[in-house]
């Protein structure tokens, strides 16, 4: 149990869960105090010990269900002898069995192509009744049964193929046709409706009684989360059969989700950008709770000579405690220029909504945005407590367009010049955020080496990867002659740590 533990641990941090010595020895004592066939207590012991962060349970989850999978000769995979299965067990997966997972009068029996698609005697109509009478009644041990049967007869699994657990479950779940199962669970509900009516009323040529739309809601929204426990169950079959046939760190290696904190905001699936917009608001706190404490306590200074005499006139001379100059930075004034055009419309949106979340921690914050015409944004945000809101206003209100809608890096930081140029002062911070693509216009380089003459410091940040940068339509080296720092910023992690810097 301890090389799984420390095997666990160790796909935690290559995951990027931090994890420390202590907590891995914190979580190995909590073993001593659950029981080891209860799964769903080691679950969420360890999770008690080794996550921190809401935000890291998805990726801790998936690790778990691969490392404490539930395996054995009940899940062989075709051309696995029960030598071979039993091997399995040592290499990482927890001994005990899966409770109820044994079809009824046929003992759990592994039948022959069990991972190619056979079944274990089962026709599909008997199948598909199996899983109607699971889904009626809500058995879970039933559920379980019938999910492993499912996987058996349609999952089509191969030893040594190399494809991922979601080619198995489309496969599963397409044969299962969950559709029409739901559709006749409602249809029998209906018609036990009109019969209970028709009972009650001692009137068998009644009108027919059906139910209201409501009720149907309600019977349909049930019956899918009763759908969503099978499609986990099957999900989790298909990853024990994964795990014994590949091995728990090959497995994990492949399927390993990243956090969100490390997702490429350009490349994120819809799902991926819904936990990245979720992560924005604790980010955003405990940034500016960071930067609030570094300024308010700030490292010493020079040795304050004048005010070190003073003090020792209390204790005869002697210099007991010297004093020091406390130094006193002052808030940086931050202007955005960020590109909004498709490519990388994501990473100024969540750039914005950052910035302007901890804006309590700078003097100024003030936001243009450009495609290839620019307009300043910064009367959205104003009285705004929700940066997202003003974000979305961003997106269907700002003036960005000048010919047609493609990039334009040249025309866009001229006009700015010519429009803001002024305003810039020692004391501003001018953040750039863009690939630097500008379709082969000119590239206005000149507007960033008079910026740079004017302010404080110009960085840009760039969400492309740096083995991208000056290749194509891409001019970034031209604008980083002219910059103190370039800067590639393709996750919330690089983002975090750019910000906390930059205050």
């Amino acid at each position: 149990m301890l090389d799984l533990l420390t095997g666990f641990v160790g796909e935690l941090r290559a995951a990027g869960i931090p994890v420390s010595l202590s907590e891995h020895l914190d979580a190995a004592e909590t073993l001593r105090h659950v029981p080891l066939e209860d799964r769903e207590a080691i679950k969420y012991t360890l999770g008690a010990s080794l996550v921190k962060s809401s935000t890291h349970w998805p990726a801790y989850e998936t690790a778990f269900e691969i490392y404490f999978s539930l395996r054995g000769p009940g899940y062989a995979i075709a051309g696995d002898d029960e030598d071979e299965n039993e091997d399995g067990d040592e290499d990482g997966g927890s001994e005990q069995d899966d409770d109820g997972s044994s079809l009824p009068g046929k003992g759990g029996r592994k039948g022959k192509g069990q991972g190619g698609g056979g079944g274990e005697g089962m026709t599909p109509e008997e199948l598909a009744d199996m899983l109607y009478k699971a889904l009626l009644s809500a058995n879970s041990s039933m559920i379980q049964a019938v999910a492993r049967q499912a996987v058996n007869r349609y999952g089509g699994m191969e030893a040594g193929r190399p494809v991922g657990g979601t080619y198995y479950l489309y496969r599963t779940l397409r044969n299962l046709d969950l559709d029409k199962v739901i559709d006749r669970l409602v249809e029998q509900a209906r018609q036990a409706t009109g019969a209970a009516n028709q009972d009650a009323a001692h009137d068998p040529a009644g009108p027919e009684v059906t139910l209201t739309p409501l009720e149907e809601r309600l019977l349909r929204d049930e019956y899918q989360s009763r759908i969503d426990q099978l499609r986990k169950e099957i999900e989790s079959e298909i990853r024990r059969r994964l795990v014994a046939d590949r091995g728990s760190e090959a497995l994990a290696k492949s399927i390993r989700k990243p956090l969100p904190e490390d997702i490429d905001v350009m490349h994120a699936t819809k799902d991926e950008l819904v936990a990245l917009r979720k992560s924005l608001a604790p980010l955003s706190r405990k940034l500016a709770v960071r930067l609030a404490r570094k300024r308010r306590h700030g490292r010493k200074g020079p040795l304050d000579f004048r005010a070190t005499v003073r003090s020792s006139l209390s204790t005869g001379g002697v210099p007991v405690d010297p004093k020091f100059r406390y130094p006193r930075p002052s808030k940086p004034e931050i202007i955005v220029i960020a590109d909004i055009s498709g490519s990388v419309a994501s990473f100024a949106r969540f750039t914005l909504h950052l910035v302007h979340a901890i804006s309590s921690q700078f003097s100024k914050v003030r936001s243009f945005v450009f495609i290839d015409g620019i307009d300043e944004v910064t009367r959205f945000f104003d009285g705004v407590d929700d940066p997202a809101e003003a974000v979305h206003r961003i997106n269907t209100e700002a003036d960005v367009v000048w010919v047609d809608g493609h990039s334009d890096y040249g025309h866009a930081l001229t006009v700015f010049w010519e429009r803001w140029g002024e305003e810039i002062t020692p004391r501003s911070s001018v953040l750039l955020l863009g690939d630097a693509r500008n379709n082969y216009h000119a590239s206005g380089s000149w507007v960033i080496k008079e910026i740079r003459a004017r302010a404080r410091h110009v960085y840009w940040l760039n969400p492309e990867p740096r083995a991208y940068w000056d290749s194509g339509d891409s001019i970034v080296g031209e604008y980083a002659n002219y910059c103190d720092e370039v800067v590639e910023c393709r996750t919330l992690r690089q983002l975090e740590r750019f910000v906390g810097e930059l205050a």
